[in-house]
C-alpha cells in the first residue's frame, strides 16, 4: 500500500476571488479536506472509531494558482514519525502541467474521540501512514 495520497480539485465559481483564481482560504480547506480523506482511507477502523486529528500549525507556500475549472491533483503524506500526540504531514497541489503551486506543512494532534483529551501517537496508529521503517 502507498503512504502517499492523491486527489484531484477542481476550481469551481465560490473558489474564485477578485484576482480571479482559487483564494488562499480554499487551499486552507482543500489541505484539510485531503488530510482527513487520507485517514478515512488509510486508518485502521478502529482508530478511527477512537481518534480524530485537530490542525495545530499550517505553513504554506503559494507559488502559483488556478483559475475557474482548472484542476489541482493535491498530494499528501505523513512527514516522518509522530512526536508525542502529535504529526507533521505534507501537501503538495500540482497544476496541469505538474507544477508544485501550492506547498504546505501542517501540524495535527491527536485526540481521543471519547474524552476528547490529547493522546501519543502510538506506532501501530500511524504505521499505515509511514514508508516502513519509520515508526
Amino acid at each position: 500500500m502507498s503512504t502517499r495520497f492523491t486527489r484531484t480539485f477542481t476550481a469551481l465559481p465560490e473558489h474564485i476571488d477578485e484576482l480571479g483564481h482559487v483564494n488562499n482560504a480554499v487551499w486552507v480547506g482543500w489541505v484539510q479536506d485531503i488530510a482527513t480523506a487520507h485517514w478515512d482511507t488509510a486508518a485502521r477502523p478502529e482508530d478511527r472509531a477512537s481518534f480524530f486529528w485537530v490542525v495545530v500549525r499550517h505553513e504554506i507556500d503559494y507559488r502559483g494558482n488556478i483559475g475557474l475549472g482548472e484542476v489541482a491533483t493535491g498530494e499528501t503524506w505523513i512527514d516522518g514519525p509522530a512526536q508525542g500526540a502529535t504529526s507533521v504531514r505534507r501537501v503538495d497541489f500540482r497544476n496541469a502541467a505538474g507544477k508544485v503551486i501550492v506547498s504546505a506543512r501542517t501540524n495535527w494532534a491527536m485526540l481521543d474521540r471519547e474524552t476528547q483529551r490529547l493522546v501519543r501517537v502510538r506506532p501501530e496508529v500511524i504505521a499505515p501512514f509511514l514508508d516502513p521503517g519509520m515508526t
